[in-house]
This record gives C-alpha cells, structure tokens and sequence, in this order.
C-alpha cells in the first residue's frame, strides 16, 4: 500500500478508472478475476443482460467469500483448542518436572 492513484481496468469489455492506494498489479489481478467470474457466470446463465451477469457474479463471489471465511473460523478455533491442549499438556509436563526434581 502506498499514495492513491488512478489505475485504468477493464471489466467485461469496460473500462474503469479507480482510485486506490493499492499496487496496480494488484487491481489488475482483482480485474482479472472478476472478469474470469463473470464469463463463468456467463457460459452457465446464457443471459444477455449486462446487469444480470454482474449480480450473479457479485452473488457467487460474495458466497465464495462467506464460505472462506467460515473455512477460517474454523481453522481458527481448530487451532486454538490445539494450542490450549498443548498448553496444558505442557503445564502437566512442567508440574511433574518440579515435583520429581529435588530442592
């Protein structure tokens, strides 16, 4: 992330001009993909719609980023019930250390 700028994108067979402090790489492989979702959405639906098309897209990758999301979440708590687990495992390991060493 840097200063704004303006980075020209197409987006089925539009150009855009958006303001970002984003790298433009970056945009044009934001570009990229929705361009990619929108032609997926394309060859499935068949419809001539403009609008149509881009609601659809907005919907599925709206859904792929719930779905990750929750995918994250649960890693997430996956994770923390892991690092109690060894936490405690750890403890149990220390106490039985101390109490064996003599003073």
């Amino acid at each position: 992330m840097g200063r704004e700028r303006l980075v020209e994108i197409k987006v089925f067979g539009q150009t855009y001009t958006v303001k970002t402090d984003a790298e433009e790489d970056y945009i044009q492989e934001v570009a990229k993909y929705v361009n990619e979702k929108m032609e997926e959405v394309l060859k499935k639906t068949k419809s001539v719609s403009t609008l149509n098309v881009a609601i659809l897209t907005a919907l599925n990758i709206a859904d792929d980023l719930l779905r990750e999301k929750e995918k994250r979440t649960t890693l997430l708590r996956e994770v923390e019930t892991k690092s109690r687990d060894l936490v405690e495992k750890i403890d149990i390991k220390i106490g039985d250390w101390t109490l064996k060493t003599p003073s």
